[in-house]
């Protein structure tokens, strides 16, 4: 089983010719509203790819339409908690490139109570992991709790922050970061020791290590036409944790991770843009 702490945003995704600049003023040639947030994208991508996860999170009194959609998807919200103020959402602005630029206001997701994680947590038992994210609060009396249960922990130390690494990481079994939030946690700490490191890398792959071999393992990317990259790492993340949660060694489930967040970027947006598990054996299927 899979318990996912994560964050719950409304996604206002603006299409573009080209990024704005400081200052500068660009008119949006689409407009959509969806589903995103690091926690839900990365609970979707292990539903799609065929895990048991529970997702442990909050939205506002504007969340209902989103945790139907988690539940439509066959995530577990009974940990999802209801609240007044305003859910977390995001203004995502993607050019035709399919790069883009995003601007976050965490809303509920920094309002959790570790009573909801205490209830959720309850259900677990020893192997099962606990997925983080930088975008609620409680991740690190979360991973405590987790690794004293028995649990393993997969951390994306993303948005990248340097004091929440540091006291997440004695819990950590899984670090995955991008290869920018590599190079500032490198710059800040130094070489951290983790029993599992994923370092995402655009084009150019996925390295992995892992504690006792000495050699690390590059897994490449599949060459796909990008669309929208939102959401790419999210998908990897998820897909990644549901293989190695159903008993695949690393370099399997890496691949198919890969072969999803391939697939993921050649369609627009972050949830909805999360291939399923049979559409990536295809994919791969192909090569």
């Amino acid at each position: 089983m899979i318990f996912n702490l994560g964050s719950i945003n409304a996604d206002h995704v603006y299409r573009v010719a080209q990024l704005p600049h400081a200052g500068e003023t660009v008119t949006a040639q689409h407009y959509a509203r969806l589903l995103g947030g690091k926690g839900a994208n990365q609970s979707i991508a292990v539903a799609r790819a065929g895990g048991q996860v529970v997702h442990i999170g909050a939205v506002g009194a504007d969340g209902d339409w989103m945790v139907e959609l988690l539940s439509a998807d066959g995530v577990d919200v009974r940990h999802v908690r209801r609240g007044q103020g305003a859910s977390g959402h995001a203004v995502v602005t993607v050019e035709q490139s399919g790069e883009n630029a995003i601007l976050i206001h965490a809303g509920a997701n920094r309002a959790l109570r570790m009573e909801d994680v205490e209830a959720a947590l309850a259900e677990a038992g020893l192997g099962d992991w606990l997925m983080l994210q930088n975008e609620t609060n409680v991740q690190v009396e979360a991973a405590h709790m987790a690794q004293d249960r028995g649990m393993r922990v997969a951390y994306s130390a993303a948005p990248f922050d340097e004091a929440t690494l540091r006291a997440v990481l004695p819990h950590v079994t899984l670090l995955m970061v991008n290869e920018g939030e590599a190079a500032q946690m490198t710059q800040a700490m130094g070489a951290v020791q983790v029993p599992m490191l994923c370092v995402t890398r655009g084009a150019r792959g996925v390295l992995w290590t892992e504690a006792g071999c000495p050699e690390a393992v590059t897994i490449p990317a599949r060459k796909v036409v990008p669309v929208d990259t939102t959401g790419a790492g999210d998908t990897l993340a998820g897909y990644l944790v549901a293989g190695l949660a159903a008993g695949l060694k690393p370099e399997r489930a890496l691949q198919g991770a890969v072969g999803a967040a391939a697939l993921a970027v050649t369609r627009p947006g972050s949830s909805g843009a999360i291939p399923k598990a049979a559409e990536v054996a295809a994919f791969l299927g192909q090569e």
